[in-house]
């Protein structure tokens, strides 16, 4: 079992001291969320039972490529995933040279971790299509791994191109949502896939009954990695229970459970109470895994 960090809502000036601590802590990747704006959205929010977003003006949603480049000159071994960027609200070759960039710099520490979205309002604001989101992100990732290699490549419309700088490594795409779309999405095109909610055990079930049937409908064999957020007390019999289920890998932010004390001594939404509960999830569950 790999733990990711889930940082999304954290202020932008705690990124680079959270990237220090989660790689001391031993997590694995390091994520954040990406939004462009905030409006008084007519798309509802798909996961608040008021269709109402979680967040308001004040909340930070830094630059997903320019954050991971400033928290890969920090480290040396923990990676990054945007979870996660939504690619069709943006031009092919914006994401391709983001991503590329980011992959480079960081020296192949970067996971694609990629959805359709769910904001029409951001579409509209960077002029893409929302209707079509799905069927051009089916489209995109296929030219997007093409380019990722530097070598030619054909697209319609266009002369025979290239572009550089382009990774060591093929770049790991993870494809979140639990939709039926979204998990055949991520069996026939991904490497892996990203859960968009917290699920309890009876939750979880059902959906890696799905993404498994359609991993056999492609013929997947090789592995495939399983990121599923849990709705449980950190607690490593838990984690490993899950990992027979084929979870390999699961999202904390330690600081959602800080106990009253640790809250009393460090105070709400400091950088010092982050570092302070992921050290003590350190001890307490990523060491005995």
């Amino acid at each position: 079992m790999r733990f990711w960090l889930g940082a999304s809502f954290v202020d932008t000036d705690q990124f680079v001291e959270l990237a220090r601590a989660a790689e001391r802590c031993g997590f694995d990747t390091l994520t954040l969320s990406d939004h462009l704006f905030y409006a008084d959205f007519a798309s509802p929010y798909p996961y608040s039972r008021s269709g109402r977003p979680r967040w308001d003006a004040r909340t930070h949603w830094p630059d997903v490529w320019v954050t991971i480049g400033a928290m890969a000159a920090v480290t040396t071994s923990l990676r990054f995933s945007p979870n996660v960027y939504i690619a069709p609200a943006r031009d092919l070759f914006t994401v391709a040279k983001q991503v590329s960039t980011a992959a480079v710099l960081s020296k192949d520490r970067v996971t694609f971790g990629v959805g359709v979205g769910w904001c029409k309002e951001e579409f509209a604001g960077t002029g893409q299509d929302f209707h079509t989101r799905g069927r051009r992100l089916d489209a995109m990732l296929p030219a997007l791994r093409s380019l990722w290699t530097g070598e030619t490549v054909a697209l319609d419309g266009l002369p025979e191109l290239s572009i550089s700088p382009t990774p060591a490594r093929p770049i790991p795409v993870y494809v979140g949502g639990d939709s039926e779309a979204a998990l055949r999405r991520a069996a026939r095109l991904g490497d892996g896939w990203i859960g968009n909610r917290i699920y309890t055990e009876e939750q979880l079930d059902p959906v890696l009954d799905t993404l498994r049937r359609h991993l056999a409908e492609n013929g997947r064999t090789e592995p495939f990695d399983i990121i599923a957020p849990l709705a449980v007390l950190p607690d490593a019999d838990t984690y490993r229970r899950f990992a027979a289920k084929g979870v390999t890998g699961t999202m904390a932010a330690p600081w959602w459970l800080a106990t009253p004390e640790e809250k009393a001594r460090y105070g709400e939404g400091t950088l010092e109470l982050k570092i302070a509960t992921m050290e003590r999830f350190a001890e307490e569950v990523i060491a005995k895994l």
